[in-house]
């Protein structure tokens, strides 16, 4: 049985990435965890948040968290669901980024799923800042980011974008090629030529990510640095008509790049598909 973990702030672009989850396991045996995080604002004395008011207002927000996953809960019994699928809430007085990396460890969850915005998402910006959070606090578990009101669509076509720079591992590969072994996907290895040849070691980690990938469909793609990294990833994405991006969360990567700084005018990247983060 999976454990899923749904991290909601109760907006729709939140709620779209739940049906999508719900979707991808339709068939499967599945626990869903709805985390709602609060942190009221205290700012009126630093005593307050041990003081009588303090403890009243944390109380009503608490009320508030949990009456919205009610009506959460309520929404998602209105889906024509899998007798399988069992919803669990959490509303928790906390950082986000610290509750999953709890929520994670203590639930054995094997996969988060988040919108890549808040109720305040703006359209210039490719990741909200807790998907950016969360994307760089959790290392021990794969995340799966989707796009506002992005419609679930089975995907057929998975692009791993790699340099072959980094030892792989199966532990590391293991959630993408569930995944794609779970739905009958291809994984097209995507590497963006910035040499003229692969190297000894290059050439090794292609020959081990292939054998940790031997079955499922793949296939290796080189692509010419034509452009900056993002266009080219994103030529290849229309090109294959690819349904999910997935990249390795290495140190000084590209996604790292990426999420280092979240406005797409500066970054330069942006993505109208899923995108799975591998923890390195």
């Amino acid at each position: 049985m999976k454990n899923v973990l749904l991290p909601t702030d109760f907006s729709e672009n939140s709620w779209n990435a739940i049906v999508y989850a719900i979707q991808l396991f339709k068939g499967d045996a599945c626990v869903f965890h709805l985390l709602n995080t609060y942190t009221p604002a205290i700012v009126h004395s630093r005593f307050m948040a041990v003081s009588t008011e303090g403890r009243l207002l944390e109380d009503a927000v608490h009320m508030d968290s949990e009456n919205e996953l009610k009506r959460l809960l309520k929404r998602i019994s209105g889906l024509n669901g899998n007798p399988n699928h069992s919803f669990k809430t959490i509303s928790s007085f906390s950082l986000l980024t610290e509750e999953i990396k709890q929520s994670a460890e203590r639930l054995g969850i094997d996969l988060i799923i988040t919108g890549t915005k808040g109720a305040s998402g703006l359209k210039e910006v490719f990741l909200g800042s807790n998907t950016v959070r969360i994307i760089k606090a959790i290392r021990s578990c794969p995340v799966l980011a989707i796009p506002a009101s992005y419609p679930f669509k089975k995907p057929g076509e998975i692009a791993l974008v790699t340099d072959f720079k980094r030892n792989y591992d199966a532990a590391m590969i293991e959630p993408l090629r569930q995944i794609a072994q779970h739905l009958d996907a291809a994984v097209r290895i995507m590497h963006i030529n910035e040499e003229k040849h692969l190297n000894k070691y290059q050439s090794s980690n292609l020959d081990i990510l292939k054998e940790y990938l031997s079955d499922v469909a793949t296939s290796v793609h080189w692509m010419p640095y034509f452009a900056g990294k993002a266009k080219v990833i994103k030529e290849f994405s229309e090109e294959f008509e690819i349904d999910m991006l997935a990249m390795v969360n290495y140190k000084h990567s590209f996604l790292e790049e990426v999420t280092r700084e979240a406005v797409i005018k500066k970054v330069g990247f942006h993505t109208q598909i899923p995108l799975l983060t591998l923890p390195e």
